[in-house]
This record gives structure tokens, C-alpha cells and sequence, in this order.
């Protein structure tokens, strides 16, 4: 079994999207069309555009979203995953390669996450740390034993997790986490306390959008980071997609899930980057990794 999964945050480089643009005529539709939604020149910014450029708020998602969207989108009816997988806002990603949002619908909701995420960031600073070599158990007890707002956030490997909070609460917990045997717990260049408690604002603004949005079965099952579980029905898959915001992505579960389920192989969707296929690597060794 084959499953596609789509990339997050800090996906984003200079020059993405135009080996598309240049190489398939077809794709320069899509990309007019994401410049409609977004009312400004999306494409021009992600071929041209600086590093400082792909980092604005109003960018990098969408940016991201784009360039992992539309690979998928031009193999058409050649696109035949079993499965289907997104780390964070790569699961607004997944949602559309499988049929679940329209390429309009799905662009609309990542740049509603987006601002939402910003205005969030605003009014309630935070911030995150990756924790490096220690079992989750132990950072989750670490976070628990903080006073303060600290939470697991991103469970990307075995021994890998990125726990997110305010700083005070963070910085307390690297701390206990350092003392426990942590290899690496380092703070992290983000502009806020993603999957947090820190991003209710956040994800009340993008439940109202997710509400307003219509949304089909999807192709195939999409495992979705709030459970680690594979869904199809549409009801559920907003649910789980209003809970995203302030729950932690559970990908080395959903992984896992995958693998048990049946799949053997993934193939990242998303431009040059391998980050996804470095986790999967950690997460199941015997895994057969390509990119899209």
C-alpha cells in the first residue's frame, strides 16, 4: 500500500513552485488561481521571492499549501493513494490531494489559519523547543510538572518531540528535561505556541471557517494528526481539523498506524525538502521513501 504525505510549516525556499510552472504548462492555471484567492501575487513571491519574503505570515502557508498541493493535482488520475498524511497545516494539504476540500476551499482555510495563527501569536506570546533523546512519557511528565502553560505539540519521532508553551513555562521545562538527559532541548525560531492551549483565539476563528466550508469524502482514509487515526467521514475530518489548532500533531502515531494498517511505502509530495521522509525513516526503518 502507498501512501502520500504533505509537508508543514518550514517547507517553504526560495524559488518553489516553478519547476512546476516552467515544466508544466498545465500547472500555471493553478497557480492564477491561487493568485485570485489570495488577492495578490502568490506565484510571483514563491519563484522570486527572498527568504525574508516566504517568512510573512501571509505567504508561508499558503505558499507551502501550493507548492505541495499541486504535484499531486497534476498526476490526475494517476494520483491513486491508499492513504493519505499531512504533518500540521500539511493535513489541509492532504484533505485536498484526496478530494475532501476543493483547491480554492483548502487555499481559502490555510490562509484563514494563517492570520488566525498571527493574531493569536500577537495577543499571547509563545514560544516552542524541540526535546532530543528522551522517551515521550518523560516529557510529557516534565511538561506536567511546570507551572505554567507547557504541552507535547509535535510528536515527530521516536525521541523526538517538540514540546510548546509561554516562554517562562518552556524554558522551566527544558530545564527539568536537560536534568532528565536530554541530548538536545533548545528553543525554537517560531513566532508563537503552535499546537498549544495558547491558540484557542486561533482555533475559535478557524472552527467558524471550517463550519462554513463544504467538505466530500475523501478518496482514501486521511490519518489526521489530533488522533492518529484514519477518517473519511466528512463530519469527523472537520472536527478533528477545528481541534488541530490547540492539539498536538501525533505523527510518529499516525505513522505507526499507517504502517499497521498496511502501508509500506510513502512518497513526499512537496518540492526538495525530505524532512517528513527523515521522520518516517525514524519512525519505520523497512519503509520504502520517495518524493513527489
Amino acid at each position: 500500500m502507498k501512501a502520500y504525505v504533505f509537508p508543514g510549516q518550514g517547507a517553504q525556499y526560495p524559488g518553489m513552485g516553478k519547476e512546476w510552472h516552467d515544466q508544466r504548462p498545465e500547472s500555471r492555471e493553478l497557480f492564477d488561481r491561487a493568485n485570485a484567492i489570495m488577492g495578490f501575487d502568490l506565484a510571483e513571491i514563491m519563484f522570486n521571492g527572498t527568504e525574508e519574503d516566504l517568512r510573512q505570515t501571509r505567504v508561508t502557508q499558503p505558499a507551502i499549501f501550493v507548492q505541495s498541493v499541486i504535484p499531486a493535482i497534476l498526476l490526475g488520475d494517476d494520483f491513486r493513494p491508499d492513504a493519505v498524511a499531512g504533518h500540521s497545516l500539511g493535513e489541509f494539504s492532504a484533505l485536498t490531494a484526496a478530494g475532501a476540500l476543493s483547491f480554492e476551499d483548502g487555499l481559502a482555510l490555510v490562509r484563514e489559519r494563517a492570520m488566525a495563527m498571527q493574531e493569536a501569536c500577537e495577543r499571547v506570546p509563545g514560544t516552542m523547543a524541540a526535546i532530543l533523546g528522551l522517551e515521550d512519557d518523560v516529557v510529557e511528565a516534565a511538561c506536567a510538572a511546570v507551572n505554567g502553560v507547557v504541552v507535547p505539540a509535535n510528536y515527530n519521532a521516536p525521541g523526538q518531540l517538540v514540546i510548546s508553551g509561554t516562554t517562562e513555562a518552556v524554558e522551566a521545562a527544558i530545564e527539568r528535561l536537560t536534568a532528565a538527559g536530554a541530548k538536545r532541548a533548545v528553543l525554537l525560531a517560531v513566532g508563537g505556541a503552535f499546537h498549544s492551549p495558547l491558540m484557542e483565539p486561533a482555533r475559535q476563528r478557524l472552527a467558524t471557517a471550517i463550519q462554513a466550508t463544504g467538505f466530500r469524502p475523501p478518496r482514501c482514509p486521511v490519518y489526521q494528526n489530533v488522533t492518529g487515526r484514519p477518517e473519511q467521514d466528512p463530519s469527523a475530518i472537520q472536527a478533528n481539523l477545528m481541534a488541530q489548532l490547540t492539539a498536538p500533531v501525533r505523527w510518529t502515531q499516525s505513522i505507526r498506524q499507517m504502517v499497521a494498517d498496511g502501508v509500506t511505502e510513502f512518497v513526499e509530495s512537496g518540492g526538495k525538502g525530505a524532512v517528513l521522509r527523515g521522520l518516517i525513516r525514524k519512525i519505520e526503518p523497512s519503509a520504502t521513501l520517495s518524493a513527489l
